[in-house]
């Protein structure tokens, strides 16, 4: 039997859920782009020390790029210590891209979920001793792909 379909949920990376380990903290500046003719305007807001930071160009990708490295030149930040989180001006644009990224949000937890419990069922099917073929038919999954899971479970390979 073929589980392909099933088995290319284990071709994206997990998500790290703990952050806390990270050495490095990041702070968050929110700025709103409002497109004129042919040109993008980005204003940064809230910054620190009464900071204006304000760039243009002629697509989303220049000016979001532009003011990405402006920011953190401007307020003398080290590497990965500043974001700028840039949205349409624009409420029904900004709703819309948000709508977007939340959905793929969801579809990525969705996504660890099913690996987690792809881990938990075949840790649960090998400790009562099924075989990893009979398991593989059962979680629809290649037996290749339960071996694996099972070599990472008891530490000896990723």
């Amino acid at each position: 039997m073929a589980f392909e379909s099933f088995d290319m949920i284990f071709h994206q990376p997990d998500i790290c859920l703990d952050l806390d380990d990270s050495a490095v903290e990041a702070t968050t500046y929110p700025a709103t782009a409002d497109r004129t003719g042919e040109t993008w305007t980005v204003d940064v807001h809230s910054l620190p020390d009464g900071l204006s930071v304000r760039a243009e160009g002629s697509t989303w990708r220049e000016v979001e790029e532009a003011v990405v490295t402006r920011v953190p030149r401007e307020l003398k930040a080290g590497p990965g210590t500043v974001i700028v989180s840039v949205k349409p001006a624009d409420p029904e644009a900004a709703a819309a891209v948000g709508a977007l990224t939340r959905a793929r949000l969801d579809r990525a937890y969705a996504e660890q979920a099913e690996r987690d419990a792809a881990r938990a069922a075949v840790r649960v099917l090998a400790a009562q001793g099924w075989s990893a073929e009979d398991a593989g038919t059962v979680l629809r999954l290649p037996t290749a792909r339960i071996d694996k899971l099972l070599a990472a479970a008891s530490g000896l390979s990723a």
